[in-house]
């Protein structure tokens, strides 16, 4: 159990360090409305992957994935600085679909709550039912 604990504090410092370096480190532009969602590394800790989203449109989607794997060396030794690990893991960028399911999902709801209220609405408490 000290292994998986281990595993999720490495995991959540990766996380910390990567969001930072998008956030305050890398000076490019596309690397705007970027959130690190989660980070899985495998039981062994040789490879994980950053789990991502970002807010906008497929054009955004695709200048970020372009920018993420442009820093992704710089990210991945920016990480290694930080991990007190023997071996860092090669980590491997991974869009999150999650975030964009919700959305969608809320937004189908908002549209039934609205359909339901207009349904209400139009029996008034006066109308006579056959």
């Amino acid at each position: 159990m000290a292994n998986q604990r281990a595993q999720q504090r490495i995991e959540s410092r990766i996380q910390e360090r990567a969001a930072y370096c998008l956030q305050f480190e890398l000076k490019d532009p596309r690397a705007t409305f970027v959130t690190i969602t989660r980070v899985e590394l495998e039981p062994d800790l040789r490879r994980g992957k950053i789990h991502y989203s970002c807010l906008g449109s497929a054009a955004d989607r695709r200048k970020t994935e372009t920018m993420l794997a442009d820093a992704s060396g710089f990210i991945q030794r920016q990480v290694a600085r930080v991990l007190e690990t023997r071996t860092v893991p090669h980590l491997q960028w991974v869009y999150d679909e999650s975030v964009a399911k919700a959305a969608e999902i809320d937004a189908l709801i908002d549209q039934a709550r609205a359909r339901d209220e207009a349904l209400r609405g139009s029996d008034a408490p006066g109308d006579a039912e056959a």
